[in-house]
């Protein structure tokens, strides 16, 4: 089965409270929960066509929501970015943060009991594993004898069995912290420093989460994360593997600890940071304990970039089930900022980095700019959107249905949640914050006070996510799921046929002799229907063992499923007349041919 990602923010999912105020507290714009995450969402997320739900930002993180009754004071708030804090600087890899739970003190209780509840739906449960770097403030009060830096030599920036990179060269420096000059919350003191790091002895500055080796990090740095050493001196760019490095033991000892409470996979964050060597050992480790162990990698790796991992192809031969194909995606972005063509599209997708079911592809993740979002044209990929929930209908078809790899969605891309609005740490960034508490207003509709039915949605929302629901059901299809991939548009072009527009971008999927064949059209002409004829090179016809009398069929489109037959025509007709086609302004259409 092809998986189906559902990345679940439970910081906002359930969370219903719209106040939305700019730097709100939890008491004022409220937070998602565990319970929320109920049987009724739950059964509504497996119709809707997911097959694991990644539970993002469940570990806990440095926060300035303190909870001192049950021994977790606030953070220093000179390493928190938010109130609620990044969901991305763990404080402690063997806890879950205790905003999410009823009860704070029974927060890993309840985070048992919503696996319990994902599993008894029949899906997936993943978490994040955020392998690069830890928040600067790292102690765990669930198992402290495994903290990290026990035992580390604080006197050399690096040692092979260090936890952490030293800054101790000059001697005598302390860690000074900036911040943005936006970011200033009322009734939060700020000093930039930070006790743990004065400089006083066993107390030097570390190496900041971006591989940044300045007591003074920026305020556009990770300033409030701490690098992680698993043996590969970033600097020198060396690596140290032999003996194994302690850091490999400690992370494996949390990843069992999860696996042991039901979690059956892992979305490693920045994975390109950590050498190969150690994700071998890691993933194999986890998969003595649990075979079906998922691992996905969010890399962006380049030749030449000084880090341990330099291609996607390093992580799928250290055993990753699958990798970001985040090239996609970013011209996905660049050709509606009018920075690129689809031909350079249909390169890529023709030519990808790795074998195509190691891909994984997305519109949306935490990451990225909302599909809602406005298009920035002056800007790179990261900075623009794809100026309305509608590109969905377009672009969604082209990535899900490119291979049989795992597809990813994050919460409110299926009601067009446009990520409007300044958080508070976050800006106005077309993105949704994973730094502060809020709400998705647009999502909330769905939620329709807990009952996960949509009832508040407006019609469009409502057809949009109906349109996602059939594409994921799509998805499984044994075509999608096939070893065949054919892009198209070398074939159908107008200087061949003239009655193929350039416009229309198109390619095929099957299995190989099955008979059928699944073709994806899309129309990349902004504002304009294009009617034309979309042909299959004999090559193709010959490879999907398509003969005799055939079928042209279509199975879905803007409007969701269909069984619409366009055409009927002979085997040799394919590549001379094709098939019939009128794609509609930011759409795709899938057409299924078969025999008669």
């Amino acid at each position: 089965m092809k998986p189906v990602i559902y990345q679940l923010v439970v910081r906002y999912f359930g969370n219903t409270t719209t106040v939305n105020q700019t730097d709100g507290t939890i008491a004022t714009n409220g937070c998602g929960k565990f319970a929320d995450i109920n049987d009724t969402a739950l059964q509504a997320l497996k119709a809707f066509g997911a097959t694991h739900i990644w539970l993002a930002g469940c570990l806990r993180q440095a926060t300035l929501t303190g909870y001192p009754e049950i021994g977790l004071p606030p953070d220093d708030p000179d390493v928190v970015k938010g109130r609620a804090g990044s969901l991305y600087a763990v404080r402690d890899y063997f806890d879950v943060s205790p905003d999410y739970a009823r009860n704070a003190a029974s927060r890993l209780d309840e985070f048992a009991a919503l696996v319990g509840r994902i599993h008894g739906t029949g899906l997936k449960v993943m978490l994040d594993f955020v392998s690069n770097h830890v928040a600067r403030g790292y102690h765990s009060v669930v198992k402290p004898d495994f903290d990290f830096g026990i035992g580390d030599d604080m006197n050399r920036f690096f040692a092979h069995d260090n936890h952490f990179f030293y800054l101790v060269q000059p001697p005598g420096q302390r860690l000074r912290l900036s911040r943005p000059a936006y970011w200033n919350p009322a009734g939060v003191n700020f000093d930039g420093a930070f006790a743990p790091e004065d400089g006083s002895p066993g107390h030097p500055p570390r190496a900041t989460g971006n591989n940044v080796t300045s007591s003074s990090p920026a305020a556009g740095d990770w300033y409030e994360t701490i690098k992680l050493n698993y043996g590969y001196n970033f600097v020198d760019q060396t690596g140290h593997y032999d003996p194994r490095p302690r850091t490999w033991d400690a992370v494996d000892q949390i990843l069992a600890y999860w696996q042991e409470k039901g979690v059956d996979g892992f979305r490693c964050d920045f994975a390109h940071y950590v050498p190969a060597e150690a994700w071998s050992y890691l993933i194999t480790r986890a998969r003595q304990r649990d075979a079906g162990a998922f691992f996905l990698a969010e890399a962006y790796p380049y030749a030449g970039s000084g880090d341990p991992v330099t291609n996607l192809q390093q992580l799928v031969d250290a055993g990753f089930d699958a990798v970001y194909h985040y090239p996609a995606y970013n011209l996905l972005k660049q050709i509606y900022q009018g920075h690129a063509s689809p031909d350079d599209y249909d390169h890529e997708m023709a030519f990808p980095p790795v074998a195509r079911e190691h891909l994984v592809h997305y519109l949306e993740n935490h990451d990225e700019r909302r599909v809602a979002s406005p298009i920035v044209r002056d800007s790179g990929p990261g900075g623009s959107g794809f100026g309305s929930a509608e590109a969905g209908y377009q672009l969604a078809p082209l990535q899900f249905l490119s291979g049989r790899g795992p597809v990813l969605l994050l919460n409110g891309q299926e009601t067009g949640e446009p990520g409007a609005g300044a958080e508070g740490f976050n800006l106005d960034d077309g993105r949704t914050t994973f730094f502060d508490y809020w709400a998705m207003p647009e999502f909330v509709k769905w939620v329709n006070d807990g009952r996960y039915d949509g009832g508040a949605l407006s019609a469009a929302q409502s057809a949009l996510r109906n349109f996602y629901a059939g594409l994921l059901g799509l998805c499984q299809d044994p075509s999608v799921n096939g070893d065949g991939y054919w892009g198209l548009k070398y074939f159908n072009r107008p200087e061949r046929f003239p009655d193929c527009p350039n416009d229309l971008y198109s390619f095929a999927r099957f299995q190989n002799g099955s008979g059928r064949l699944l073709v994806v059209v899309a129309n990349f002409c902004g504002g304009a229907t294009v009617p034309g004829r979309i042909r299959i090179p004999p090559e193709l016809a010959t490879a999907a063992a398509l003969t005799g009398n055939l079928k042209v069929q279509q199975l879905f489109g803007r409007e969701g499923v269909s069984d619409l037959i366009v055409s009927r025509l002979g085997a040799g007709q394919l590549a001379s007349d094709g098939f019939p086609v009128s794609i509609a302004t930011q759409s795709a259409c899938v057409y299924a041919v078969t025999g008669a």
